[in-house]
């Protein structure tokens, strides 16, 4: 891997909470801080299962890699991959493919301080990290360009991401912005926490975030359908994010002991 030096990044907030150190601290890690840390109880005190979550996230994760690289993908574009936690994406893409080539994406400097020490792959494939926001496609894309192969189908990864980005910052034309440099035969792959199971408690968690100033924007199945607009979805489409090919993985102790509010699928680009 050769990212980015780690000395060179901005200052790391610590005032307020980050997405990427919160998911962090519900999976065990301890690249979190305090703030982090007073906002993931806040979040449990709505929803016990948050944790659960967000384990289930990253099981859907290693599922659609194992999917992708089984089915011939060999480029994989991660944006908000947040702190590494074994397994990573490139791990599980390269023990199907070594020769894979895979792009970390995300906007916290904690991420990048870790990236150079984790993100090791294959000597066949490739592990490169940028550090850049999704609200800034065509900081990615160019960064991208100089690992991938742009001519070549890509997986788009944005697992857990996009329910941190509001209508406002156009959250479903970002997404468009980066599938229109791919070509055929790239795929999307997206989970998404909802209101729909559990409104009541979503709202809260919605005021609670916004109050710390974080955004949460929560979407319905249908509005969470529109980012696959002109895709071809993989079946089984659309569906909570534990039920998707739940064979191609081992489950997430408690998953089915109450609702997932989220959804996951993965497309094909014609």
């Amino acid at each position: 891997m050769t990212g980015q030096d780690p000395t060179s990044a901005v200052r790391i907030d610590t005032t307020r909470p980050h997405p990427a150190r919160m998911y962090d601290w519900y999976l065990g890690g301890k690249d979190n801080y305090p703030v982090d840390e007073e906002m993931g109880r806040q979040m449990l005190t709505l929803d016990p299962r948050v944790p659960v979550m967000a384990r289930v996230n990253r099981a859907f994760m290693h599922r659609t890699t194992r999917w992708l690289a089984q089915n011939g993908v060999r480029q994989f574009l991660d944006v908000g991959t947040g702190i590494p936690t074994e397994p990573n994406l490139h791990q599980v893409a390269q023990e199907i493919a070594p020769d894979a080539r895979v792009v970390y994406c995300d906007n916290d400097p904690i991420v990048l301080a870790h990236a150079a020490a984790l993100l090791r792959g294959t000597d066949e494939g490739v592990t490169e990290y940028l550090q850049a926001d999704v609200r800034d496609p065509d900081a990615i894309l160019e960064g991208a360009r100089k690992v991938l192969d742009f001519t070549r189908p890509v997986a788009l990864s944005l697992i857990a991401l996009l329910h941190f980005v509001s209508d406002e910052d156009g959250a479903h034309d970002l997404v468009g912005r980066l599938l229109a440099e791919l070509p055929s035969g790239s795929y999307l792959v997206i989970t998404h926490a909802t209101s729909d199971f559990t409104p009541e408690e979503s709202k809260a968690a919605t005021e609670k975030m916004r109050a710390a100033g974080v955004t949460l924007a929560l979407r319905s199945r249908a509005e969470f359908t529109r980012f696959f607009d002109g895709l071809d979805l993989v079946e089984p489409g659309v569906e909570v994010p534990h039920h998707w090919r739940p064979e191609l993985g081992e489950p997430v102790p408690g998953q089915d002991d109450g609702v997932i509010p989220g959804y996951g699928a993965v497309a094909r680009k014609p």
